[in-house]
């Protein structure tokens, strides 16, 4: 530092220094020297202006908290300082003398000027204040004062841990509900993030109570990750930033030398969960090391053992193996105690974990029937699922029931629309599937078929057809009978079929139906298995993905697909209604658009009806986009000279407008009185404007050898007006639209037109299209 003896003088000095050492360049310091040398520029300054704001000699002391107080100082970080003494008269002087320069030249600085005692005081009343005061370290002035503090701060929280553990709990419980969970945001925050930096130092001060152990390896290394990420992220931001956005995401990934965000999301998501793991351990350890008090708790004794099942007992609030549990001569006791814990919702001991990890055997192929018929029941188990294959898969016992877990654990998802990881939404998948075994012939096949349904996943291939071979193996390792693993495989290669087919084709379509029934070999068991999967699929995806909407559909398609497996006739697409003849009727004869709203029971169809003419998809579009209804489909039909377009449709929010408004935008709309365009251009300014850093939409042909319809997907990221654009790009290039589908999976749509036109140039419709949804 002797550079910096003669460099550092004021605070814009500091500010300065702290500025080349963020800048880009060719010496450019990596995260953890970065924060070393962040750390040591602070601490010199702070020295050398202590002594001259009257910090020395006896009864002074400037001591840091927090991350300064940690050595883990990330750019742009609060200094946290405290001012101690022992009743100093002139103490105000002093501390504006040290804080005033740095507060000028606009350094973050969170400071408290107290004696050891007020300090106490405060901390005894305040989590906050005394989980910092147990990182102390001296800075300047009277060490002696320093030692005071830190020592009383230590044996205060020793002395009173045991009641501030309910305030632990409640306090993370709140942070977490509002910062959510690191491993499963797409844009995680750091540090209140559950499994985040916050939860590390409450596991510290756990340990430093002596509570629990000190922090394994593998927190350490989690530890290490996430202060790294959040430190070149605020080099990236240039900003005090905890939240990791997605624009953002590349840039701080390859600085710390992963691939891309996709990557560095793995890692995160892995840290976190080694976080989350460590705090829940640790916190059921405290409550179960902090000293018992009274009368009651000397006759009370050690804690009581419940049975269970065969070898397993419920210790206290732990699940964990009875006395005379022999892992090794037992297959199926790893799963018989998780059964246990998911069933009555309490988590199975660490040291239970540990010693099944260590002696319990392997499960040869094919599985023996207990083991197999222990894993069904676990999987039936509903919502206790989740934590208890948690804390096996933490503690690498689920990846020996199942090494394929492998490639798919932690694996973030590619698709907006999903808000799990694709291990954590299998499993969530499994728990709703739980609540939909009484819907299916064999719920034994509908519980594993969820497990494995997206097992194909990170693998760089069609995740349904490897996954489909993978369930296969899957299937014979734990001793399906074959037509089983056959049953099995299908469901896991067709799982996509049913969701795809009734929200992006036409379901009335004969030829669709007859499709699908060949595709699944005419199976009623394996259509039944496939409707039931696809609805626990799109529960566990996220909020919103199972609509009522997309439920109707669904419900439509197997019924047309039962009528057919069973030989009956399917129902012909019903005519116009006379109502809608005679409307189409006086439409052509006036030259008048009209529009009708009928509501329904999850939804309500608009019937727009306008003199033919092009144009009418996207007009009409961009009119329900105004007010602010979503469309679901469209139908379009003409009769005696009139456009009959039938929109099924759902408010957004807030109720349905009155017919009487969309006929009078419609006129306009089609006289060109109305600018659409401009309007839906402000309207979507108002709400916040485009997404940012949207994926690249994306255009897929389909020619649907069933019915002989070509058929444009698009895929795009969801924006108010799309419809109405993307029509228009359509009807610029001369093309007829039959029908539309438009699926919204979160802030992602996929979008299906059944197409006609004289000359059907795909590439300039694409071109066309891809501009339109930008």
């Amino acid at each position: 530092m002797e550079n910096n003896e003669t460099a550092v003088v004021t605070a814009d000095d500091l500010v300065r220094a702290r500025e080349r050492l963020l800048a880009p360049g060719r010496r450019r310091l990596a995260a953890e020297p970065l924060r070393e040398a962040l750390v040591d520029l602070h601490e010199f300054w702070l020295t050398k202006h202590a002594g001259g704001a009257g910090i020395s000699g006896s009864g002074i002391a400037l001591v840091a908290v927090g991350g300064l107080g940690r050595r883990e100082l990330v750019p742009y970080s609060d200094l946290d300082l405290v001012l101690v003494h022992s009743g100093v008269k002139n103490i105000d002087e002093v501390a504006e003398k040290l804080w005033y320069p740095l507060w000028n030249s606009g350094i973050g600085l969170d400071h408290s000027v107290r004696t050891v005692g007020e300090a106490l005081r405060v901390a005894a009343g305040d989590l906050r204040t005394a989980l910092g005061l147990l990182d102390i370290r001296h800075i300047a002035g009277d060490p002696e004062v320093t030692v005071k503090l830190a020592d009383g701060a230590k044996q205060a929280w020793r002395g009173n841990v045991r009641n501030r553990l309910d305030e632990i709990a409640e306090s993370s419980q709140k942070r977490w509900a509002r910062s959510g969970e690191i491993a499963h945001r797409v844009e995680p925050d750091l540090k209140h993030g559950r499994g985040g930096l916050r939860d590390l130092t409450i596991l510290d001060a756990l340990s430093l109570a002596q509570l629990v152990d000190r922090p394994s390896a593998d927190v350490d290394e989690a530890r290490k990750l996430l202060l790294d990420v959040r430190t070149e992220l605020r080099r990236v931001a240039r900003k005090p930033r905890d939240v990791l956005r997605a624009q953002d995401g590349d840039e701080v990934a390859s600085a710390l030398g992963l691939a891309d965000r996709f990557a560095l999301a793995r890692s995160l998501s892995s840290a976190a969960r080694t976080v989350v793991y460590a705090f829940d351990v640790a916190t059921r350890a405290a409550r179960a090391a902090a000293p018992k008090r009274g009368l009651g708790a000397f006759l009370r004794g050690q804690p009581p053992r419940r049975p269970l099942d065969e070898g397993v007992v419920l210790h206290g609030s732990e699940v964990s193996l009875a006395r005379d549990a022999i892992p090794s001569r037992d297959p199926a006791l790893l799963l018989r105690v998780a059964t246990a814990a998911a069933r009555s919702k309490h988590p199975i001991a660490t040291g239970t974990l540990s010693r099944l990890a260590d002696s319990a055997p392997e499960l040869r192929q094919p599985w023996p029937r207990e083991a197999r018929e222990e894993l069904l029941a676990l999987l039936g188990s509903g919502t206790g699922l989740v934590d208890v294959v948690e804390a096996l898969d933490r503690t690498d016992l689920w990846g020996r029931l199942f090494p394929e877990w492998g490639a798919v654990r932690d694996l973030p998802p590619r698709d907006a629309a999903h808000m799990w990881t694709v291990d954590r939404h299998l499993v969530q998948t499994v728990a709703h599937a739980a609540r939909l075994v009484t819907t299916v012939s064999r719920p034994d096949l509908l519980l594993l078929g969820a497990l494995v349904h997206d097992i194909g996943k990170g693998r760089q291939q069609d995740h349904s057809e490897v996954g489909a071979a993978l369930a296969t193996q899957i299937g014979e390792r734990i001793g399906l009978w074959p037509q089983d693993v056959e049953t099995l495989s299908m469901m896991v290669r067709h799982h996509l079929l049913l969701p795809h087919t009734a929200t992006r084709r036409d379901v009335e379509d004969e030829a669709t139906v007859h499709r699908v029934v060949e595709t699944l070999g005419g199976d009623p068991v394996l259509l039944e298995l496939l409707y039931a999967l696809a609805e626990a699929d799109s529960l566990a995806t996220g909020p919103g993905v199972w609509t009522d909407w997309k439920a109707s559909l669904m419900a439509d398609l197997v019924a047309r697909c039962r009528k057919a497996m069973a030989g009956e006739a399917l129902p012909k697409p019903e005519p116009l209604d006379p109502a809608h003849v005679a409307m189409a009727e006086r439409v052509a004869a006036s030259g008048k658009p009209d529009v009708l709203l009928e509501k329904q029971d999850h939804a309500a169809i608009v019937t727009v009806l306008v003199p033919d003419r092009p144009g009418v998809l996207s007009k009409a579009a961009g009119v329900l986009a105004l007010n602010s209804l979503e469309v679901h489909a469209a139908t379009l039909r003409s009769h005696g000279g009139a456009t009959v377009d039938a929109f099924t449709v759902s408010p957004r929010f807030g109720s349905l407008p009155d017919a009487s408004l969309l006929r009078e935008q419609l006129a306009r709309a089609i006289e060109g009185s109305l600018p659409l365009a401009d309007k839906l251009a402000a309207k979507e300014r108002d709400y916040g404007g485009p997404p940012l850093d949207p994926p690249p939409a994306k255009v897929l042909w389909f020619d649907d050898e069933a019915t002989g319809a070509v058929v444009l997907e698009l895929r795009a990221a969801d924006r108010i007006g799309l419809l109405h654009r993307v029509a228009g790009a359509l009807e610029q290039c001369g093309v007829d639209v039959q029908w539309a589908r438009v699926s919204t999976l979160g802030a992602t749509v996929v979008d299906s037109f059944s197409i006609t036109a004289t000359d059907l140039d795909r590439k300039r419709i694409e071109r066309a299209v891809l501009e339109a949804a930008r």
